[in-house]
C-alpha cells in the first residue's frame, strides 16, 4: 500500500482525476500515518478509490482534499479528534455527502455548521441551533432606539454642601451619605 509520488493527478479510465496519498499528505500538510489512519477509521475515505487490499492505492478526490484540509485546520485549532469525527458524523447523519461545501467554525472546543448569516448550528449536540449576534447590528439597533429616547448629561453638578466628592457616580451618593452619617 505504499503510494508513489507522482508528477500530476491519476487520471482514471473514466477520466476521473485523483490524487495518491503521498500527493494528498503534501498538499494537506499531514503526515502519511495520519491520512492512513483517517482513512482507515473512516473519518475521510477517498471518494475514488479506496485500498482493497495489498497493492492497491487511494485516489482521493480535490474535495477530499478540502475536507482533509478543514479536519486538519480544525486539529491545529485545538478541537480534538473525537469532536471532529463527532462533528462530521453529524453533518453525515443529516445526509450531508459533500462535507467540501459546508462552512464549519470553531471556538477551539465545539464545531458548529455555518449555515447563513443568521443560523449557526452545533454539531457537537446534535445538531442544536444557536444563534450569533452581530455587533455591528446591535450597534446600529441601539442607535436607532436612542434617537427616540432622552438623554442626560454625564456629569451631574452636586448640590451644594453635600460633601460628597465630586468623582462619586450618582448611584454611590446615598451609600456616601449613609456612611457620613455612621461617622458621625
Amino acid at each position: 500500500m505504499h503510494d508513489q509520488p507522482l508528477e500530476g493527478p491519476h487520471v482514471g479510465e473514466d477520466g476521473s482525476v485523483g490524487y495518491r496519498g503521498v500527493t494528498a499528505c503534501q498538499a494537506v500538510g499531514i503526515s502519511y500515518r495520519q491520512l492512513d489512519y483517517w482513512a482507515r477509521t473512516t473519518l475521510v475515505v477517498p471518494s475514488i478509490r479506496d485500498a482493497s487490499g495489498s497493492g492497491t492505492q487511494r485516489l482521493y478526490s480535490f474535495r477530499d482534499l478540502v475536507v482533509l484540509k478543514v479536519v486538519k485546520r480544525l486539529l491545529d485549532a485545538g478541537v480534538s479528534l473525537q469532536n471532529i469525527r463527532k462533528a462530521i458524523d453529524t453533518l453525515r447523519s443529516r445526509g450531508v455527502a459533500d462535507l467540501a461545501g459546508i462552512t464549519l467554525i470553531s471556538d477551539g472546543t465545539t464545531v458548529y455548521e455555518c449555515r447563513s448569516p443568521e443560523e449557526v448550528v452545533d454539531l457537537l449536540q446534535g445538531g442544536q441551533g444557536v444563534f450569533g449576534i452581530a455587533i455591528g447590528g446591535a450597534f446600529k439597533e441601539i442607535q436607532g432606539s436612542l434617537s427616540h429616547l432622552p438623554a442626560e448629561p454625564a456629569a451631574q453638578p452636586q448640590p451644594v454642601g453635600t460633601d460628597v466628592p465630586a468623582d462619586t457616580p450618582a448611584g454611590d451618593e446615598l451609600a456616601a451619605r449613609r456612611a457620613r452619617r455612621r461617622a458621625g
